[in-house]
């Protein structure tokens, strides 16, 4: 896991140095392991290296066939490429020069073109400059694990890692977006590839761009999930095969040549990569999970520490508290440059912070086994008969139409949906959240929440291979009426019976309705005098909104996140300080 950026220009002239000097400190955290920069002709490349992999050979840029830093074939990535050996194996015949996972990437290029991305299974943002061609290629992976963001102008073309390494190099405008910031409102992420950021956009999931001279000249994308419907299976040959695709795939997700965890809740998706990886590897595994001080949210640690406890694992409990939550909650808002206003980034923030200090550079987490197996009730509804008396998922809005001017919040959320034919209603809404809330929420969050603290986020519920067989299971495998995740609760049962696989999802939330509720009409008269929250919400909204903060918790924190990230993101205020400091600046900003 590392950070990525660069710059084409469109006249062929060399790059300024302080564009990319400008981009590197804004994502200096990125990379504490190392540093690799390339410039030629009119290219400037920079990587900044988390080291997981081949440590001794594994720096980068690495290059092709010609091993040559003026006209060789020059790779820079961030992720992790789980077919490696796979890989090196089938091109047997390749002049291999390091141990790195990335290495294949470069030279499945040379021999296959911009369509090499298909042949990878792993999570990655890469950048490929093709000297010869006088050609730029970007590849994001299919799932959108790891983010990769550019901007176009006159003169020319700039990607990175995130977008705040584009805006401090000048690309792009800090003045937020009126219909990316009603749907970061109203869904709580921003849809599609533009960003709430005029000017920046994201590659998309599984799209490749061609850049030649500062100008994207072609483009091609891939899906992490397979096309039509359902498919038939007998059900034992459902649970055979559910256990061995489980199996080989949190095992390819274990490829580390640095000490690695597990993020441990109460839920079946963490309860069963512990009982995975402890049968894969035969060892202790070091597990960390996190609850909260004195408040009534809900705290699965003590189920945690129990799994933990059947498997022989280590686990860690890291507690947040209120004060935490007041004097953090600004620092942890201000990483997350492309925005998403869900309260999970607290505790994955926190757990970031306590993996570095464990020594742990790798974390798997349980990230898309719902959207995977079928586990959110919205699913469940999309069964019949309740899909007749059922909205669409994700139709009212966090404020539903209590703010006005949020127009347009739910087109991008409506276009997806046209794109669903072939598949179940059910397959309809987990290709929806696939398409969108995963990418654009979940794994923001995961990536920048961890990366804050120089640690690597890993999902193997997110794997390609797992995809194609969960995705196409019959509906009655994934969703009943009263359960999701029926086959996978069903194989955890049997693969761990201390786990609980029939408990009740309770989900992952810090209890910040609670916690604003205690700061009730001081912090409301605070955040109404934040520029950003002034401009787009009237005042008597927000009172009442913080005023019932305990009974609707995500309106309360949507409007407190909105007015830290925006201070933060748009005013360029420091984010160091406590809740109430920030604000109060924000406010003589205005």
């Amino acid at each position: 896991m590392c950070g990525i950026a660069g710059v084409m220009t469109a006249n062929g002239h060399t790059p300024q140095p302080e564009i990319v000097g400008h981009m590197q400190a804004a994502i200096a955290h990125r990379g504490p392991d190392g540093f690799g920069r390339l410039t030629r002709g009119d290219t400037d490349l920079l990587h900044l290296r988390l080291a997981i992999v081949d440590l001794q050979t594994g720096d980068q840029p690495i290059f092709g066939a010609l091993d040559d830093r003026e006209y060789g074939t020059a790779l820079i990535g961030n992720g992790e490429i789980y077919n490696n050996p796979d890989l090196r194996r089938a091109m047997s015949a390749t002049p291999f020069r390091t141990h790195s996972d990335c290495e294949p990437p470069v030279f499945l290029y040379e021999q296959e073109g911009p369509g090499f991305a298909d042949r990878l299974r792993g999570m990655y943002a890469l950048a490929i400059h093709d000297v010869g061609a006088g050609r730029l290629v970007l590849a994001r992976d299919p799932f959108g694990i790891k983010q990769l963001y550019y901007t176009q102008t006159d003169d020319f073309f700039a990607f990175a890692s995130e977008p705040q390494a584009l805006l401090a190099a000048g690309f792009g405008d800090t003045t937020p977006d009126p219909l990316r910031t009603a749907e970061l409102l109203q869904l709580k992420f921003t849809t599609g590839a533009a960003t709430i950021y005029p000017g920046i956009s994201r590659v998309l999931p599984g799209e490749t761009l061609v850049i030649e001279r500062a100008r994207i000249v072609s483009r091609h994308r891939s899906t992490a999930l397979p096309q039509g419907g359902p498919k038939p299976i007998p059900h034992a040959e459902a649970l055979r095969r559910i256990d061995e695709v489980l199996l080989e795939t949190v095992t390819a997700h274990l490829q580390s040549d640095v000490p690695y965890g597990l993020f441990l809740s109460g839920g079946i998706d963490s309860a069963a990569l512990l009982a995975l990886m402890t049968r894969a590897t035969g060892q202790r595994i070091q597990a960390l999970t996190v609850g909260w001080a004195g408040a009534e949210g809900v705290d699965e640690t003590a189920e945690a520490l129990r799994l933990a406890a059947a498997q022989n694992a280590q686990c860690e409990r890291i507690e947040m508290s209120e004060a935490d939550f007041w004097n953090l909650a600004p620092r942890i808002a201000a990483c997350i440059d492309d925005p998403t206003a869900d309260a999970a980034i607290l505790p994955s923030w926190m757990l970031g912070q306590a993996s570095r200090a464990a020594g742990l550079k790798v974390a798997l987490c349980g990230e898309g086994g719902d959207e995977m197996f079928g586990g959110y009730a919205r699913y469940r509804k999309q069964r019949a008969p309740l899909r007749w008396i059922t909205r669409k998922p994700r139709s009212g809005g966090v404020f539903g139409l209590s703010i006005p001017g949020l127009d347009g919040w739910r087109d991008g959320i409506a276009a997806i949906e046209t794109h669903t034919e072939g598949r179940s209603p059910l397959q309809q809404a987990q290709f929806v959240d696939c398409q969108e809330w995963l990418p654009n929420d979940l794994l923001i969050k995961l990536d920048r929440c961890l990366m804050a603290h120089g640690v690597e986020g890993r999902t193997p519920f997110l794997d390609p291979v797992l995809a194609h067989f969960a995705f196409t299971l019959p509906d009655a495998e994934k969703a009943g009426f009263q359960y999701g995740k029926l086959l996978l609760r069903e194989w955890l049962a049997k693969a761990f019976p201390e786990a609980g696989a029939w408990a009740k999802k309770q989900g992952f939330k810090p209890p910040v309705g609670g916690w604003i509720a205690q700061r009730g009409e001081a912090l409301a008269r605070q955040i109404a005098a934040q520029p950003g929250i002034a401009a787009l919400v009237p005042a008597p909204l927000v009172h009442a909104t913080i005023a019932s903060a305990a009974e609707n918790p995500q309106r309360a924190w949507s409007l407190l996140y909105y007015a830290l990230w925006h201070s933060a993101h748009v005013l360029g205020l420091n984010s160091e300080g406590p809740i109430d400091e920030v604000l109060e600046e924000a406010a003589k900003a205005a």
